[in-house]
């Protein structure tokens, strides 16, 4: 069944919190004068598998892509599960690459040699640099009326998480299922240049049907 709130916000980076959680890298957006968290993945917490997420990087990508990137407003847009558009498709878009996705222990002692680290790096970058713009393509949540944010504390919460790929789950996690509905983190930086981020667990498959289901 596809991500009933599959999107992506568009925002500037105000705030991160490396140590949140263990299984979270967070970081706060304020999109149009709104305020949102984005929980990025950095361990798997499916049962019986390995909980070092894989990890893919970039800072190239499709010149039509990047284009529609920067046409978008800021704020939270949903997507339609198809190709054509925005939405993302780890296994149909031609500028991802699972293949070259390694494992990447979350948070080990020493600099620029976890998945933390590569995050941290990324985002302080944007939060330095005027104009620096975040797009998390993810699952929307909120807003939760009257409810503060769970880290950042601001009101109302506001959100995106599944910020990786979204398909061939297997088990309690099958139900997440569908194409065309991929997460990811992408960074703008000035001129024009860009920081994309791919995650995946190894639970998940990387041959699925029509429908995400692994084959």
């Amino acid at each position: 069944m596809p991500l009933s709130t599959y999107g992506v916000i568009k925002g500037t980076a105000i705030g991160h919190l490396r140590d949140a959680d263990d299984d979270h890298y967070q970081i706060m957006l304020r999109a149009a004068g709104v305020m949102h968290r984005v929980a990025v993945n950095v361990r798997s917490s499916a049962p019986n598998a390995p909980s070092t997420v894989l990890f893919r990087c970039t800072t190239v990508l499709p010149a039509s892509f990047t284009t529609a990137l920067q046409a978008l407003p800021a704020g939270a847009k949903k997507l339609p599960h198809k190709a054509g558009g925005l939405a993302i498709d780890y296994l149909r878009s031609d500028f991802v690459s699972p293949k070259l996705m390694r494992p990447l222990a979350p948070d080990v002692p020493g600099a620029n040699n976890d998945l933390k680290d590569q995050l941290e790096t990324a985002t302080l970058k944007a939060m330095a640099q005027p104009g620096a713009m975040v797009y998390a393509f993810g699952s929307k949540w909120g807003p939760e009326k009257g409810k503060p944010d769970t880290y950042f504390h601001f009101t109302p919460g506001n959100g995106i998480h599944d910020i990786h790929m979204n398909q061939g789950n297997s088990g309690s996690f099958a139900s997440d299922n569908g194409p065309w509905q991929d997460g990811a983190l992408i960074l703008e930086y000035p001129g024009n240049k860009w920081s994309a981020f791919f995650f995946a667990f190894q639970s998940q498959s990387f041959k699925t049907d029509a429908t995400g289901n692994p084959v």
